[in-house]
């Protein structure tokens, strides 16, 4: 129970977080966003790592004259680290799915499912991997599922650029530009809120609204 509250104030709280890491270590804070993007988008098993938030807390910071943290040298780090992070998890996906899915009577593992997985990629998994960046724990695992069905790599690494300049951008510029605001400033934990509800949306939407046989 510990834990969760803590994490939970974490999230909520993030910009203090972030802004006192930055003034205690500098250009470390680089460092530290790298590998928190590239660890939510890179393994399947850290899936709960703050990316939307973080990014907004970032560009928050970067808005503040004080800290020496430039916005731009932070996009394009940011973007590298979720395009690398993107990449390792589809050659892991790639590199397990023949194995995961070599159990012929298995219902869950069934290779008919590898099939099905690798037909959709090839026809949706283009808008897939670039919606996936702005739903939290789907965009860790869109790029391991688009690697076990062997959708083609460079379709997926056009993509997979096209997504990461679009999420790290969006959520950074947007919020180097308005995260200043007394309004934005004040109520932050309530943004963060919000960034969360509206990025689960489109998921609870399409399960809501799913055909459902014999219903």
């Amino acid at each position: 129970m510990d834990t969760i509250q803590h994490l939970t104030s974490y999230i909520l709280h993030i910009d203090r977080y972030l802004i006192a890491f930055a003034s205690n270590y500098g250009i470390w804070t680089y460092g530290l966003l790298f590998t928190i993007i590239f660890c939510e988008t890179g393994l399947v098993i850290t899936p709960f790592l703050p990316g939307d938030s973080l990014l907004f807390a970032a560009g928050a910071l970067t808005a503040h004259t004080h800290q020496a943290i430039s916005v731009h040298l932070l996009f394009i780090l940011l973007t590298i680290a979720s395009i690398l992070g993107n990449m390792v998890n589809y050659f892991i996906g790639r590199l397990v799915g023949p194995k995961v899915f070599a159990f012929p009577k298995s219902r869950l593992l069934n290779p008919t499912y590898l099939t099905q997985a690798h037909r959709f990629y090839q026809r949706h998994g283009g808008k897939t991997i670039i919606i996936a960046r702005f739903i939290p724990i789907i965009r860790t695992f869109g790029p391991f599922v688009a690697g076990i069905a062997s959708m083609s790599y460079p379709r997926f690494f056009f993509y997979n650029l096209v997504g990461a300049v679009l999420w790290i951008g969006g959520l950074l510029y947007t919020s180097f530009f308005f995260g200043s605001l007394p309004l934005i400033r004040d109520n932050f934990s309530l943004i963060v809120i919000g960034i969360i509800v509206v990025s689960l949306l489109p998921p609870v939407i399409a399960f809501i609204f799913k055909p459902r046989n014999g219903g």
